[in-house]
């Protein structure tokens, strides 16, 4: 048995170019406007009533081309800043920046080779700690506790 859409089974679809139907908006588009609401009440731009029928408005919206007019009197959202990389990111280039400079010094086949390339980076750490007792010891301050 076949269904046709003129038996009454399945809806009529729009023709491929007549008019379009609506896009029906999503939690997350909802949401968005929300989001842009709030930060609109919280600077000061709407006051908690409009913030309370808006956020209404676009909690009960159907269709996406509900949701822009909310939004259309406040200034748009700034980009957010782009985060940072993080320590495990700066780590891992200072560890090739390391890497890499070492590389072309004389004496780098050492560096080729894992156990090499750990012996050297394990005293490129140490360097520091040992010039901060060496500070120490001349300002008379005793740093590390024996």
């Amino acid at each position: 048995m076949t269904l046709s859409p003129h038996a009454g089974n399945l809806p009529e679809l729009p023709p491929p170019h007549g008019p379009r139907l609506p896009m029906r908006a999503s939690d997350a588009d909802r949401d968005a406007v929300v989001d842009v609401l709030r930060e609109a009440t919280v600077h000061g731009m709407l006051t908690l009533d409009e913030c309370d029928e808006r956020m209404a408005a676009a909690y009960g919206a159907r269709f996406q081309h509900d949701l822009p007019p909310l939004t259309a009197d406040l200034p748009p959202v700034p980009a957010a800043a782009p985060a940072a990389p993080g320590w495990r990111a700066l780590s891992g280039l200072a560890l090739l920046q390391a890497r890499t400079s070492l590389a072309v010094m004389p004496g780098s086949a050492v560096l080729r080779s894992r156990p090499g390339l750990a012996a050297v980076l394990a005293l490129l750490a140490t360097l520091p700690l040992l010039g901060v007792l060496e500070v120490g010891e001349l300002l008379g301050v005793e740093l590390l506790d024996d």
